[in-house]
């Protein structure tokens, strides 16, 4: 029995399975905003603080670990398998939507964030070549917001898309039982 139509030139037609389109999903939103991630970096010269590289790791597991769900959808692997990836890949967005969340409420200073980049600013004295070194190269503060848009930075932006990605990806392995 198929789930789907015949066209006329003998081809199915199946409606696009739901785990299919959660993995396809996410592996091309997380895809598309590591992109735009780097576009801030490399072309525009925003660069990322600690905690916004911190960040990014649930986008490099994401993407190929989304692609291999939908690439097994579409290959007829055990839908309680792929079910179970998606379930995982849920927990890491959402685990990322409150990790860009705790970022964003460090930038507006609801709290404090990690002291290697929001504390205060270490004196060294008069220590030469150190301090020159020092001089040279650029600390990016976590709890200085580099760029904003509608009020967000791009940690708030992070923490809406990984909790779209997270809800997608609970909604495919509901789907997936």
């Amino acid at each position: 029995m198929s789930n789907g139509t015949t066209t006329a030139s003998g081809h199915m037609n199946r409606p696009l399975d739901a785990i299919f389109v959660a993995g396809a999903g996410i592996a091309v939103i997380a895809a598309a905003t590591i992109a735009g991630a780097w576009f801030f970096e490399l072309v525009l010269d925003i660069r990322p603080c600690p905690l916004c590289l911190e960040q990014r790791y649930a986008y490099y597991l994401a993407i190929p670990a989304a692609a291999l769900v939908a690439f097994g959808a579409s290959q007829g692997v055990s839908r309680r398998l792929l079910g179970g990836g998606l379930f995982i890949l849920a927990l890491v967005l959402l685990a990322n939507a409150g990790l860009g969340a705790y970022h964003a409420g460090v930038e507006w200073g609801f709290w404090q964030g990690p002291t290697d980049c929001s504390g205060p600013i270490v004196d060294f004295g008069n220590t030469g070549n150190l301090l020159d070194s020092l001089n040279k190269v650029k600390v990016i503060r976590c709890d200085e917001v580099q760029w904003r848009f509608l009020g967000l930075s791009l940690a708030g932006y992070n923490a809406l898309i990984s909790l779209g990605m997270a809800a997608l990806a609970a909604w495919g392995a509901a789907r997936a039982r």
